[in-house]
């Protein structure tokens, strides 16, 4: 099934580290065209300049997925360069943790504009053209967390990743027939996701919860298995986790 990878133009957001980048890199090796997009351009330079410098195809585009503009311009230069986009990983997340009862609005807004519309946009971007050529994969990344709500600390994290399971099931129903839909609900994985809570005592629990964190390349292996099935077989739904995670 190798193949069915093999020079697929496949579009990741959140590329500059952590999930994004060992996906990137993964799906480089086994010769997907991959096209990068996040806010940090001297990561994305890296990145790319590594995997060039191994035989594989890459570019970057600088995107803040809180904006509509940069995604579609993340989404159009994926076109412009090779003349089509199989794949739309929508990764870029953050997942501040703290009591609700401390009212961290601003975190709160910063989880719907990435977590939720974020992806959205990527989906606006990209559905066009999916339905254009009669072909095309989303995969949006949800957590564990989307199917039993973290908490106490991560009650509207868990609020966007729920979201995100229950708009990729619909998506799928409007869609679906030629355009497949994924969603990958990872548990604890070594990525800078762990680094977003500034609550000092929340902070402490994630660390503490993420000991047990396998790496990121898990994955992007899980990834990889869905975008490389026939294309009459969509694997809606993965779910992975530490051997050792409880929750």
């Amino acid at each position: 099934m190798e193949n069915n990878i093999q020079n697929k133009v496949v579009v990741i957001t959140g590329a500059s580290s952590g999930l994004g980048e060992e996906t990137a890199k993964y799906l480089a090796e086994k010769g997907a065209r991959v096209v990068l997009g996040a806010r940090r351009a001297d990561k994305l330079e890296q990145i790319v300049a590594e995997i060039t410098s191994k035989g594989g195809t890459a570019i970057y585009q600088v995107t803040d997925v809180t904006d509509k503009e940069q995604v579609q311009n993340l989404v159009d230069i994926s076109v412009t360069t090779y003349g089509k986009i199989d794949v739309l990983i929508n990764n870029a997340g953050i997942m501040p943790i703290a009591p609700m009862s401390e009212l961290r609005i601003d975190e709160w807004d910063s989880m719907i504009d990435i977590n939720i519309k974020g992806v959205l946009y990527g989906i606006a971007a990209a559905l066009p053209i999916f339905q254009k050529q009669e072909s095309g994969h989303f995969i949006n990344l949800g957590s564990v967390a989307g199917i039993k709500v973290f908490s106490p600390g991560g009650t509207v994290y868990s609020g966007t990743k729920y979201a995100i399971r229950a708009i990729t099931d619909g998506l799928r129903h409007e869609v679906g027939g030629n355009i497949r839909t994924t969603t990958i609900e990872p548990g604890a994985i070594d990525s800078e996701l762990k680094f977003g809570t500034k609550h000092e005592t929340s902070a402490k629990g994630v660390n503490k919860f993420y000991e047990l964190a396998i790496p990121a390349a898990s994955v992007a292996r899980a990834i990889a298995f869905a975008i490389e099935q026939p294309a009459d077989v969509d694997i809606n739904e993965i779910v992975l986790r530490p051997t050792a995670q409880e929750f």
